[in-house]
């Protein structure tokens, strides 16, 4: 057997009340998660441990602050898709009692319904309401477009004052002319379409602002506390050092908290001026129309496989609109090898607010562009569309996963010719997949304290946008320590802890977990150092159980967890952990099988269930885990069948800038969602956050296929659309 590794340390001691420093030599421990079969924490379904608190509303989001003094700020919005401010004249509302602060040097020149003009903060929201009325502006309208296809027409007005379309620089890889020339293939070409959508977070954008003299407190619904605190000190002149951002728990981002934004900036500057707190919370018209949304994309496809079912070629023209920013672009093709590829993509500028980040940004649009064109190809071929899968995808985990889901759905019992199934309300089956990144980075630094008395504590500046994050930190120290998870008390979303960077694109957990583990890695060593020399046994013969701390092989030597904790001293433990990059994976993968109903005679679908198959590596939290694919094939669902921007060309405006008009699934649209968390032993984490959401659209929209045998080529697929497909309209 070989001899372990071994390093020498130095620590402290206490004996008979005297603290001292000793060298001593310890098991040099190579950073690794471990066997999961012997895991007593991680791995298992953890319920949250803020759960009580969120359902009996003692959990403190934004929206809840409550400050002596507090003002509310609101903002007036632009009604003009395009102009410029003549003039501002604030002073009746400034006369009007109540307003302690107005601002109206915000913009010269307004691009989008909703852009923000100016600014007052006041005693109460309905007193600001009030004095936004008696705000006199002057504009001078502008030509406009809110339409990626008018956009595109020469003759548009210009958004920027260049060009409206930009990019399409090709990419192109082999010979995909000769590829789509040769005799024995079979070509499939169409155009599919996904809109632009809302994030509709549960949880408006805001902020509360207070300022202490020169440093400013900032409690914040966001993604990145960090990334509100340089924000803010930036657009302020201040050091970042002045500014504390607090974010306990929030209702949601989806890519759309990441910084401190205008109203940011607005509700810290009011409070300045009023010499007050302020808050500012976002209301749901402002929401759809100033906050972002995720872009949406049009693609004229074309696609070739050899007759036996082998892709060779794709040919793809699509545009996208970022409204007046830009990042449309999407990854195709997606997920299957094509040897023979040419792609150009084009954003297309419009007078609406910038998309901004949306769960998976760019992968839902592609994943229905390409499993359409998939199926499509499939049903030209005369193949089975999993075969057909099969055959193109040499992932083994996702060639695992789709025979896994293949018979949770009962892929047996689809249609074998789209369209076939009797009787006027048509079932069908469908299926579709996804990949993405879910590795992580330095950056996080997180502490681990070990008090005398038993205490321990890991507090660390991440955020918890409802993904489980809390627990997870929790539940690592726990393992290492061999305690309970609820006598680990995490403390995170606060920049006055260690760094760590923004929460999104499925990084966090590869992110924070690695340098969490490695701190409570360190903060062991240290204890068990402590422990071995109080017992007088070998440190390698410790063990940490049960919130015990014995000696392997020796019952008489145990202490309990406080015993053993009273010996560290006045000072306890307290270590920092840093990022390790053998700890982390990345490249996580998922397929969904769709289950529909199509009523023939309306044109109403109803999903009737989904299987939801995802791996990310090593499961911390399997029941978070779970919660995450079961909403991100909610958000899918929506997509599928709901949600769509819509805009008057004439005015400009949103028509459904509410949750009324802008539809969205309610409890009785469910479907049954059978979540299966496919364990890759990898042994390291990556993040799953994002993958559950891609594929769900596509599925469904490949069983409407099934169902009916007519392709719905653009999203949402609404009773209308299946309807005209039927000719019947």
């Amino acid at each position: 057997m070989p001899q372990q590794k071994t390093k020498r340390i130095k620590t402290t001691v206490t004996v008979n009340g005297e603290t001292r420093e000793v060298e001593i030599e310890v098991p040099d421990i190579e950073a690794a998660w471990g066997d999961p079969q012997n895991m007593r924490r991680l791995g298992k379904r953890i319920p949250r441990v803020e759960g009580a608190d969120k359902v009996t509303g003692r959990a403190k989001y934004t929206y809840d602050i409550q400050l002596p003094g507090m003002l509310y700020g609101k903002i007036l919005r632009s009604p003009y898709p395009h102009a410029r401010i003549r003039s501002i004249d604030a002073s009746q509302a400034e006369k009007l009692p109540g307003v302690k602060a107005v601002i109206t040097d915000l913009t010269r020149e307004v691009k989008y319904v909703g852009e923000e003009v100016a600014a007052v903060a006041a005693v109460s929201e309905q007193v600001a309401r009030d004095a936004l009325k008696l705000i006199k502006v002057e504009y001078e309208p502008l030509p406009f477009v809110v339409t990626p296809e008018t956009a595109r027409e020469p003759s548009a007005p210009r958004v920027h004052g260049g060009q409206n379309v930009s990019g399409g620089n090709p990419r192109e890889r082999g010979d995909v002319d000769s590829a789509f020339r040769r005799s024995d293939v079979v070509v499939h070409e169409a155009t599919y379409s996904v809109p632009a959508r809302s994030h509709c977070c549960l949880e408006p954008h805001g902020l509360v602002c207070q300022w202490q003299g020169d440093k400013l407190i900032a409690w914040a619904s966001t993604q990145g506390i960090f990334s509100v605190r340089d924000e803010l000190a930036g657009a302020l002149g201040i050091p970042a050092s002045n500014v504390r951002v607090i974010c306990e728990h929030m209702g949601g981002g989806f890519g759309s908290k990441f910084g401190a934004r205008a109203e940011g900036v607005i509700c810290a500057r009011l409070a300045k001026v009023a010499g007050a707190p302020v808050k500012l919370m976002l209301e749901r018209e402002e929401e759809q129309l100033a906050t972002g949304y995720g872009p949406g994309v049009t693609a004229k496809v074309k696609i070739a496989a050899t007759r036996d079912g082998q892709l060779i070629a794709w040919e793809s023209e699509s545009y996208g609109s970022g409204g007046v920013g830009g990042g449309s672009g999407i990854p195709l093709p997606y997920i299957y090898p094509v040897p023979n590829v040419r792609t150009r993509h084009y954003d297309v500028a419009t007078n609406i607010g910038a998309s901004a980040a949306l769960r998976a940004p760019g992968h839902p649009q592609a994943s229905f562009i390409m499993e359409s064109a998939m199926d499509d190809l499939a049903h030209k071929l005369g193949m089975d569309p999993l075969e057909f899968r099969l055959k193109n995808d040499p992932n083994p985990v996702r060639q695992a996963e789709y025979r896994l889901g293949a018979e949770r759905i009962g892929w047996h019992r689809r249609n074998r010719v789209a369209g076939q199934a009797p009787g006027v309300v048509k079932r069908g089956l469908g299926v579709a997949s996804a990949v993405w990144g879910g590795g992580g980075g330095a950056g996080s630094r997180p502490t681990v304290r070990i008090d005398p008395d038993g205490s321990v504590e890991v507090r660390l500046g991440t955020q918890d946008l409802g993904t489980g994050t809390r627990t997870y930190v929790a539940a690592i120290v726990a393992e290492e320590l061999g305690l309970d998870v609820r006598q680990v008390k995490a403390l995170i979303g606060d920049t006055d802890y260690g760094y760590s960077g923004a929460s999104g694109g499925s990084t966090t957990t590869a992110s924070v977990a690695p340098a969490v583990k490695m701190a409570a890695m360190a903060a062991r060593e240290r204890l068990v150092a402590m422990v071995s020399q109080h017992l007088q046994v070998n440190p390698a013969d410790i063990v940490l159980a049960d919130g015990k701390v014995t000696a392997r092989g020796s019952s008489e030597k145990s202490l309990t967890w406080k015993q053993a904790c009273a010996l560290l001293g006045k000072e306890g433990i307290e270590v920092q952990g840093e990022w390790n990059a053998n700890l982390q994976g990345s490249g996580v993968a998922g397929c969904q099988f769709a289950e529909v109903e199509v009523d023939t005679e309306t044109g109403k679908v109803r999903v009737v269930k989904i299987v939801a198959i995802q791996d990310c590596g090593l499961v911390l939290n399997r029941l978070a885990v779970e919660s995450q694919i079961y909403g991100g094939v909610t958000q899918g669902l929506a997509m599928a069948l709901f949600e769509q921007r819509l805009f008057d060309e004439q005015t400009g405006r949103m028509l459904n800038a509410n949750l009324e008009e802008y539809k969205l699934p309610g409890s009785l649209d469910m479907p049954d969602i059978e979540a299966i968390v496919y364990d890759n032993p990898t042994g390291k984490v990556s993040g799953m956050g994002e993958p559950p959401v891609i594929p769900t659209a596509a599925a469904i929209g490949n069983a409407v296929f099934n169902a009916i045998g007519k392709r719905i080529h653009s999203l949402p697929i609404t009773p209308a659309k299946v309807l005209e497909a039927l000719g019947k309209v």
